[in-house]
C-alpha cells in the first residue's frame, strides 16, 4: 500500500521539448492543430527557423503572443553556444560550437571576394581513423542531426553577415556514415525555403564508403561528390585510411565509373601530399592510372601540420610534378591553397577541443 501511495504522489516526468529543426512540415502542422492554430502559421514558423535563424520565440513578431508562449513551452530553437572563435590572417574564421548536450564540433567560414564558403562537420569526431587527420585521433562521439549540421552554416552566415554561397561537408566526421541526416541537411541548405544554395555548390566529401556512393548517385539532386583518395596504391591507402580497408581501390574505381555514368557529374579526388609516403614515382604512376580516361578532377593538398603527427608535407616541386604528370594523361589537377592553417582550420586539422590560443 505504501509503495502504491508513493507511486501516485510521484511528480510526473517532464516532457522533453522538441527542437523545431527536427520537426517535419507534417509534424509542425500536427502541433499547430493541437494548439488550435491555423495551418498558415507553419510557413511563418519555418521562415523564422530556417531562413532567419532566430534564437528566441519573441523574435517571431508576426505570430500571436499566445502561440509564441505555447511554442516556448513545448519546443526549443536548438541553437549553439560559441565555445571558441578564431580569425585567420587570410580572413577565415574557425568556430568551436557546443550543442545542448555538451558535444562540440568545429566549422570554418572562408570568405573570398563576394563569396562565402563554409566547411561544416557531420559528426562529432570520426571513426575512420585516417592516420594524418587530427579529427579521428579521439574517435567518434556521435553523429549530428540534420538541424545541427544546418545550424553550423547559419551561424557562419550570421557571424559574417553575408550570404553563404557554397558548403563543403568536409569537416569532422564521415558524412556517409550519417547518410540520412546529411541528405536532409543538404536538401534544407538547397531549398529556397532554407539557405537557398545551389545543389552544385553543396559538396559531400567521403573517404570512399562504396554502398553510400552508389546510393548518392541515385539521389535526384545534383549535389557534388568529393572522394578522399590520398593514394592509388592499395597498401599505402590501407595504411593512411584504415577505416575504408574493406573497400578496395578496384571496387572504388568501378563504383566511381558507375557514378559518372549515372549522374554525368565530375567527382573530385582529394589527395594530401605526404613526404615519403604517397609522393613517390610509383604513387604518381598509380594515381595517373586510376584517373586516366575517367571524368575526374584531382585536388592536391600539401599536408597540413597536425600536432604530434609523424607525417610531413611534400615539397612544392613534388606537387607541381603531380600536376604535370596528371595533365600528361588528360587529368585536370590543381594545388589547393589551405585556408586557415594558421589557426588549425585547414583540412585534417579540425578537432573537438579548446586547445591552443582560442
Amino acid at each position: 500500500m505504501q509503495d502504491d501511495n508513493m507511486e501516485r504522489n510521484a511528480a510526473p516526468s517532464p516532457v522533453a521539448k522538441r527542437d523545431l529543426h527536427s520537426l517535419t512540415h507534417g509534424e509542425l502542422l500536427e502541433l499547430l492543430e493541437k494548439l488550435n492554430q491555423p495551418k498558415f502559421r507553419a510557413k511563418q514558423i519555418e521562415e523564422w527557423v530556417w531562413e532567419k535563424n532566430v534564437l528566441s520565440f519573441d523574435e517571431m513578431t508576426n505570430l500571436p503572443k499566445v502561440l509564441r508562449q505555447a511554442l516556448a513551452t513545448s519546443c526549443t530553437l536548438g541553437g549553439v553556444q560559441v565555445a571558441a572563435r578564431q580569425v585567420s590572417s587570410d580572413g577565415s574564421r574557425k568556430y568551436l560550437l557546443r550543442y545542448d548536450d555538451g558535444v562540440a564540433v568545429e566549422c570554418v567560414g572562408m570568405p573570398n571576394r563576394n563569396k562565402l564558403a563554409v566547411c561544416a562537420s557531420t559528426q562529432a569526431g570520426c571513426a575512420m581513423g585516417c592516420a594524418f587527420c587530427a579529427t579521428g585521433a579521439a574517435g567518434l562521439t556521435r553523429s549530428l542531426t540534420a538541424g545541427e549540421i544546418y545550424e553550423q552554416v547559419m551561424h557562419v552566415r550570421d557571424d559574417f553577415n553575408s550570404r553563404v554561397t557554397s558548403v563543403v561537408l568536409m569537416g569532422q566526421g564521415e558524412p556517409f556514415m550519417n547518410y540520412d541526416a546529411v541528405l536532409e541537411a543538404l536538401r534544407r541548405l538547397n531549398s529556397p525555403d532554407g539557405a537557398g544554395i545551389g545543389a552544385r555548390h553543396l559538396t559531400v566529401s567521403t573517404c570512399g564508403v562504396i554502398p553510400m556512393i552508389k546510393r548518392f548517385a541515385n539521389e535526384p539532386e545534383q549535389f557534388t561528390l568529393a572522394v578522399s583518395l590520398h593514394s592509388a596504391v592499395q597498401r599505402t591507402r590501407d595504411l593512411l585510411m584504415p577505416g575504408v580497408k574493406k573497400y578496395s581501390l578496384l571496387h572504388l574505381y568501378d563504383i566511381m565509373g558507375e557514378y559518372v555514368d549515372k549522374t554525368g557529374r565530375r567527382p573530385t579526388y582529394e589527395y594530401a601530399l605526404i613526404k615519403g609516403v604517397n609522393d613517390s614515382e610509383d604513387e604518381i604512376a598509380a594515381l595517373c592510372d586510376f584517373c586516366r580516361d575517367n571524368l575526374a578532377h584531382v585536388n592536391l593538398i600539401k599536408l597540413n601540420d597536425v600536432k604530434g603527427s609523424k607525417f610531413q608535407p611534400s615539397s612544392d616541386a613534388k606537387a607541381l610534378e603531380f600536376v604535370k604528370r596528371l595533365a600528361a594523361v588528360g587529368v585536370e589537377a590543381t594545388i589547393r591553397n589551405s585556408r586557415g592553417s594558421d589557426i588549425d582550420a585547414a583540412c585534417g586539422q579540425l578537432r573537438q577541443n579548446v586547445e591552443k590560443n582560442f
